[in-house]
């Protein structure tokens, strides 16, 4: 494993939380512990445990650096008013921009996510920052997006085009089409199917 920088030009933080995720991509949930990730991100013996004391913390400090990557694949000034007259073309063209960029350039975030929400799922208190970090990064802009489109049914909406999104995600990064990432003009398509769908247009 390679960590984008060393220790000398990223906080130490961040650095320890990166290669948490990378660790998570590369050996899954049981290659990660505070040695490998000293290791691995040519630390001294002791760094992230002096950073993150437990493995709970250590998990917690993974997932809310997961969040803050995520959310930088799609940046504000990129999304377009759905409520425009294009509005639904450019809000797909956005969406298909950003789905994109995670396939293709994210994937070792996706199989980082996928371990971290399995996890998530055993542990009541990850769980709680998991939803949490979710909820406030994704699915609430998503909602107002769909409500600034018109529909009348924002939340359910929302819930469609996180879902669709979140299968394909996983289909290519680590399902059946793992060798077939799409385009971002199959994906434009399909968002403008979905939004069009939704929003009876």
């Amino acid at each position: 494993m390679h960590p984008e920088k060393t220790a000398t030009t990223r906080p130490r933080a961040q650095l320890i939380a990166d290669t948490a995720l990378a660790l998570l991509a590369e050996r899954g949930m049981r290659g990660l512990t505070h040695r490998a990730v000293d290791e691995a991100a040519g630390l001294p013996p002791g760094s992230t445990s002096n950073h993150a004391r437990t493995r709970a913390a250590l998990l917690e400090a993974a997932v809310r650096r997961l969040a803050e990557r995520e959310e930088a694949v799609l940046l504000p000034r990129e999304m377009p008013d759905p409520a425009g007259a294009d509005g639904l073309d450019a809000l797909a063209d956005a969406l298909a921009l950003a789905l994109h960029r995670s396939l293709t350039g994210q994937r070792e975030l996706l199989l980082a996510r996928y371990e971290l929400a399995l996890e998530a799922a055993r542990r009541p208190e990850l769980r709680e920052i998991y939803d949490a970090t979710g909820r406030g990064r994704f699915r609430a802009p998503v909602i107002a997006l769909m409500t600034a489109a018109g529909s009348p049914e924002p939340e359910r909406h929302a819930m469609s085009l996180i879902a669709w999104c979140e299968g394909l995600m996983f289909s290519c990064a680590a399902g059946s089409y793992h060798a077939e990432v799409p385009g971002r003009a199959g994906l434009r398509r399909g968002f403008r199917e979905l939004l069009r769908g939704a929003l009876g247009r």
